[in-house]
């Protein structure tokens, strides 16, 4: 498959539009202004952010709650936000499908950073079943988009019921630069998606395979009584300058991850995930995190050299099943699932009502620095 030879973006990704020279259509067409509003943008949310680490300080136990993976992008958070700022740290895991890189990232990382760690241990079969209905009923973007933005809201809102329990008032995500994509957060989750809104998914309730109780694991304001006041939910990396081999790097200085190898997302990604890409290579053709990963190899945050070697690897061994790849067959052996049942039969939807939008557009930090730039 050919690939932009600056970005390396794949040329069937939507957009790419590859001329003669091998150059996509984003790499052709910089936008000087549109850098400069994007780093405006990035100062604002740089000031909100300090103001709000400022603000957190000695409201209860703990200042703030970051769920930690074990990727390097939450253990150098958990650093910075300790150790640079002084403050107050809860750990908080929600123990579905880790690997035993991550596990291990983990362990190491919370003994040396000495904070305090909590971990949640949802039941399986619910997520079994859930993993497996998506996989078969997949709207529009594919897989990985499929589970992450019905996966990750279930442990985004186990973080936000613990930071609501022990009132804390932020709870801060190692996202980096492009995760999760634009229309669900970019910095900030919404206030009112955070406080007004019921996250269950619309296609789950209407499936009629899930009980009250299934879902019942999605954040949903209106079970808390009036008057909860609920934290903030933002991602430090879109604020903060951000460069992903500098993290991989500064993690094994620390000491807080024992090798670099354990510190790649490659190592250290939630074993589905092997799975998920799997489904988007046969239906896209294409690794459905490739526009990620080019997007950050265009602004300088990532290294292109490593991901032209990686990239490849990384598709080959999931294609053909073997080394990190045999997650591929071990997950579809645990749900039950065959080539053929990997399916797209599902539009895309949206992610919050038009209400939260609208309010989104007017309050975020830079709201009207992006007015400006569009």
């Amino acid at each position: 498959m050919k690939s932009c030879r600056n970005c390396l973006l794949p040329e069937s990704v939507p957009g790419a539009d590859l001329d003669a020279q091998g150059v996509c259509r984003f790499c052709r067409s910089p936008v000087p202004r549109q850098r400069e509003a994007d780093e405006a943008l990035r100062l604002a949310r740089e000031a909100d952010l300090e103001a709000a680490l400022e603000a957190c300080r000695g409201q209860g136990q703990y200042d703030c709650l970051v769920p930690l993976s074990g990727g390097k992008d939450s253990v150098y958070l958990i650093h910075r936000l300790k150790n640079d700022y002084g403050l107050r740290v809860l750990a908080h895991t929600t123990d579905i499908d880790i690997g035993e890189v991550a596990w291990a990232n983990i362990r190491r990382a919370v003994d040396r950073l000495d904070v305090e760690h909590v971990t949640y241990r949802p039941p399986m079969d619910f997520y079994r079943r859930l993993f497996r209905w998506l996989l078969m009923n997949q709207e529009a973007r594919g897989a990985v988009h499929t589970i992450s933005y019905v996966y990750a809201p279930l442990f985004e809102g186990n973080a936000l019921r613990l930071a609501v329990e022990k009132s804390i008032p932020l709870v801060l995500a190692g996202y980096s630069p492009g995760q999760p994509v634009a229309e669900r957060m970019e910095y900030e989750f919404p206030r009112l998606a955070v406080s007004a809104v019921d996250w269950t998914p619309p296609e789950l309730k209407a499936s009629g395979e899930f009980s009250a109780a299934d879902l019942g694991h999605f954040w949903n304001p209106a079970s808390f009584p009036a008057g909860t006041r609920f934290p903030r939910y933002l991602a430090p990396y879109h604020a903060w300058h951000y460069d992903q081999d500098e993290t991989m790097k500064k993690v094994v200085e620390l000491g807080l991850i024992g090798s670099t190898k354990h510190a790649s997302p490659v190592f250290s990604n939630y074993p589905i995930n092997w799975l998920l890409m799997y489904s988007d290579l046969r239906n896209f053709g294409y690794n459905p995190y490739a526009p990620e990963f080019s997007a950050l190899i265009r602004e300088g945050k990532a290294n292109r050299q490593y991901w032209k070697l990686m990239g490849k690897v990384v598709d080959f061994i999931t294609l053909k099943k073997i080394y990190l790849g045999r997650h591929v067959a071990g997950h579809m052996k645990w749900l039950g699932l065959r080539d053929e049942d990997l399916r797209i039969n599902r539009p895309s939807r949206r992610d919050w009502p038009d209400f939260v939008y609208e309010d989104w557009a007017r309050n975020a930090p830079g709201a009207n620095l992006n007015a400006a730039a569009a």
